[in-house]
């Protein structure tokens, strides 16, 4: 029997792209020129429209200073992330 992982909670990850974003008061044309991100992807990753890749996650943690556990970690929201025992 296969056991799959739960499924990523994009909702929340978009959450917290936009709330990195809103805290440093930055619009999406400051956000592309300070990650080198075109300003269309990153209305698409906010908007739900894409996922994106790991270098653009990448680029974006660097970006807002923060670590990719931090960045990412909202992917796990709504249940317990790898190794780490239900809450």
């Amino acid at each position: 029997m296969t056991i799959l992982p739960p499924d990523p909670d994009l909702t929340a990850l978009r959450i917290r792209l936009a709330q990195l974003r809103g805290d440093r008061g930055w619009t999406f044309d400051e956000l592309a020129a300070r990650s080198n991100l075109a300003r269309r992807t990153l209305i698409d990753l906010e908007h739900g429209r894409t996922t994106g890749s790991i270098t653009t996650w990448h680029a974006l943690a660097h970006t807002f200073d923060v670590t990719l556990e931090e960045l990412l970690g909202p992917l796990c929201a709504d249940h317990a992330p790898p190794g780490r025992p239900p809450a």
